[in-house]
Parts: structure tokens; sequence; C-alpha cells
């Protein structure tokens, strides 16, 4: 599937308050959804010494699902494409690599 497939598909399921212009709502869900895939990373190296098994790992591949979910909406309610977002993205990372600005700090190095 691709990313445009996956945002037109998505977006039927899209049944929250004012669905195509409001945007604070999928942005609550993607923090949300983010924190859950912390806590279950979280209780990976709490309580399985870092080792994720079998059950935990399609326990975290649903919630960043969900993340993907939250995300594509608040990208949809914003009008921007998966695709390009994807792609000025790699392009951003390999001028930073090229450049051997990958790491640090700073959003424009």
């Amino acid at each position: 599937m691709t990313f445009e497939e996956y945002q037109k598909k998505s977006r039927k399921t899209a049944k929250y308050p004012d669905a195509g212009s409001n945007f604070i709502y999928p942005t609550l869900g993607l923090v949300g959804e983010t924190g859950e895939v912390a806590e279950k990373i979280k209780k990976v190296i709490r309580d399985d010494g870092g080792e994720i098994l079998p059950e935990k790992r399609k326990e975290i591949e649903k919630e960043l699902g969900d993340v993907l979910w939250y995300f594509t909406q608040l990208a949809t309610e914003l009008n921007f494409s998966l695709d390009e977002i994807a792609e000025k993205n790699i392009e951003k990372l390999y001028s930073r690599l090229e450049r051997g600005t990958l790491g640090g700090s700073g959003d424009n190095r």
C-alpha cells in the first residue's frame, strides 16, 4: 500500500468532531498514541530486560498503526500529502547526510 492509498482509505474512518476542519483532535490523538508506544517500550526495558518479546512486538505494532492513523489525519486536516511529507523529509535527511550534519541540533542544520 502506498502512502497515498493509505491516506485516502484511512480518511473514510475519520469519525471525529468536525473532521475536515479540526486539526486539534488528531494532534491530541497523535500525542496520546505516541505516549502509548513509549509506555510499551518502557515496560519492555523494565519488565523484559530490553528484549522485545513476540507478544509485545505485536502490541507495539498496533500502537504504531494508531500513531500512523492520527499522523495521517493531521496531515490531511492540514492539506498535506503523505507522499510529499515523506519525499521532503528524505531530501532534508540526505542533504544533512551529505553535509555531515545528521547529528547535532537545530531544525535548519
